[in-house]
């Protein structure tokens, strides 16, 4: 058996965030297109969540029982699976159609261990003053994924239709899992698995209960919660301000494209940027920053459309210049969002014992997958309304938690790099 690395996890996370990237930014245009409204569209997004909501901690707890590597392969498998039946239903007309999506986002929820164990996985192998560096490079695949799974995306649906990215995102997944099978090694020590075990939901209070870790899991459930209403909304967005049509193909894949976009830049900042960031600022300054400009890029986002007063026109001779906004806020978001997550699981696996890794890092990913629930429901029906409100909403959030996280985190002096008490 090889010996575990960091190099391994990367790509066995990345390789099947392609196929996530090739499918997430579609899944609203090609719901609106099986004339879904605003509530089902949301509630579509939102079943993988839930999903995820109560199985990830069964992961992750598991993780820490059998090892890592199994329930990697258990859930590449059933993500090939699931975009299997994602292809089927876009080829499916009408409510049949949406209802085999659900079904598919509901079996990808049950089965996405991935970025929870991988996240532990990492944490096994990597000593505590690393550890944010290192959480980085799950979300530099993650960003990698969007911008390769929306580009693949974007030329399955010129050259094979609605169907093509469910099935290309499928093949990918399934060579994930021969990679895996082949040259994936368990990353748990024997000696990790000591641990007492509680029943699911008396875990899920423990690891909330403890002050500091509790804390890092609310501010990770509004980063995320902020986070999904744009990914929810941005397809709507631009189809309403920029007069794309979401039946067409080649409109189809700008949507795409966008977030490929943002996949790029957030896979440059978390590839090279994370280490230095945390060296210079520390975890706790960090957090603060990313939320703050989150906030900050999300404002302007429902203001920016293709009807350009005619004095811009004229003075700055910059018809697009309402999409040079559009690409500059979605470049400040997605450093703002690159920069969250890394050094939020970074304090959370160095304020916890080896034992339990998976099973906080699942509790966490959980809390995210509820903000993912939420977000959703929100924002989808909110924007048929009127577009401005969640971005607006999400902003003010955005700002709010970073107020906390400067008060609670930077204030208190969190200690980064040499907690290893157990919870």
């Amino acid at each position: 058996m090889r010996k575990p690395s960091v190099l391994f996890i990367f790509l066995t996370v990345f390789i099947d965030l392609i196929g996530f990237g090739m499918v997430l930014p579609l899944l609203p245009i090609f719901a609106k297109s099986h004339l879904a409204n605003g509530i089902m569209i949301g509630a579509l997004m939102a079943s993988y969540s839930l999903m995820q909501f109560i199985f990830a901690p069964i992961w992750g707890r598991l993780s820490d029982r059998i090892g890592r590597r199994p329930v990697l392969l258990v859930s590449t498998a059933g993500a090939a699976i699931s975009y299997a039946i994602f292809a089927v239903g876009c080829g499916m007309p009408g409510s049949t159609g949406l209802a085999v999506l659900f079904v598919s986002r509901i079996f990808a929820g049950i089965c996405g261990a991935n970025i929870t164990v991988a996240q532990a996985y990492i944490a096994d192998i990597t000593p505590p003053e690393e550890r944010s560096k290192k959480m980085g490079l799950i979300g530099m695949a993650f960003g990698f994924g969007f911008v390769f799974g929306p580009f693949l995306s974007g030329k399955a649906l010129q050259y094979f239709g609605v169907t093509g990215p469910g099935w290309f995102a499928a093949g990918f997944c399934a060579v994930n899992f021969i990679f895996a099978l082949a040259a994936l090694p368990e990353s748990l020590k024997p000696d990790s698995t000591h641990v007492a075990r509680r029943p699911q939901f008396a875990q899920f209070l423990h690891t909330l209960r403890e002050p500091r870790i509790g804390l890092l899991i609310m501010i990770f459930f509004f980063a995320t919660f902020c986070f999904a209403c744009f990914e929810t909304t941005l397809g709507l967005l631009v189809s309403k301000n920029f007069h794309i049509d979401p039946t067409n193909a080649a409109d189809a894949s700008k949507v795409a494209n966008l977030f490929a976009y943002c996949g790029i830049v957030g896979a440059l900042v978390q590839g090279g940027g994370i280490g230095r960031a945390v060296k210079k600022m520390g975890e706790p300054m960090l957090i603060t920053v990313s939320l703050l400009l989150v906030g900050l890029s999300l404002l302007p986002m429902p203001f920016l459309h293709t009807e350009v007063p005619f004095a811009w026109k004229t003075l700055l001779h910059a018809e697009g210049l309402p999409w040079v906004g559009l690409l500059v806020a979605l470049a400040a978001l997605a450093i703002g969002s690159s920069l969250t997550r890394p050094p939020v699981f970074g304090l959370i696996s160095n304020l916890t014992s080896a034992s339990e890794q998976g099973t906080n890092i699942g509790v966490a990913q959980s809390v995210g997958s509820l903000a993912r629930i939420a977000a959703p429901m929100f924002a989808a029906p909110l924007f048929d309304q009127h577009p401005y409100i969640p971005y607006i909403t999400c902003a003010v959030i955005s700002v709010i938690t970073a107020i906390i996280a400067w008060n609670q985190l930077v204030g208190a002096k969190l200690p980064i790099a040499k907690a290893t008490a157990t919870v």
